[in-house]
């Protein structure tokens, strides 16, 4: 029997990752089909750049639809109630060795975004930051060889409002 993947996230991911879907298949599948419209009228389909262009973002938006629906049927959404120690959904502020502090929200893979600071439970320092607690001195174990910092302070995310819209959409 073939295992399913599944996706684990946080309620706040699964919403952002549904209104995405939605613009994809509500906005954007819509404006593509209206470019290839307009298009085809244009005539001679062989050399026609605007045509080819309309085909090829229309095969990335079918592409990322079908991606995140599958993501979505297949999602796990975490909403770990133990507030006494991080784990999936906590912002953590740490302090590295040379006394520099940044804040991180520890989320799902398919969440990540380390330009927004949300950084995966299974990247190298959300390992090692699922668990612990404040003032805890951690150990990372990275690619690049390993480092530690120090636990500042964590706050979890309610996800109760999260929770209630996707009660409310799944209606």
């Amino acid at each position: 029997m073939k295992k399913e993947n599944t996706f684990i996230m946080t309620a706040e991911g699964f919403l952002e990752a549904e209104q995405e879907l939605n613009e994809l298949k509500n906005v954007r599948r819509p404006e593509v089909i209206k470019a290839l419209k307009e298009a085809r009228a244009l005539g001679d389909l062989s050399e026609n750049a605007d045509y080819d262009a309309a085909r090829n973002e229309q095969a990335i938006i079918e592409a990322k639809i079908q991606e995140l629906e599958y993501k979505l049927e297949h999602a796990q959404i975490i909403d770990n109630k133990n507030k006494s120690a991080i784990n999936l959904g906590s912002t953590v502020t740490i302090e590295y060795d040379d006394g520099e502090e940044e804040e991180y929200k520890i989320v799902g893979s398919m969440e990540a975004d380390p330009f927004d600071n949300k950084i995966s439970n299974e990247s190298p320092l959300g390992i090692a930051l699922l668990n612990h607690k404040v003032n805890d001195e951690v150990n990372v174990e990275s690619p690049n060889g390993g480092y530690s910092i120090k636990i500042k302070n964590y706050a979890r995310t309610s996800n109760l409002s999260a929770r209630v819209l996707i009660n409310d959409i799944a209606a």
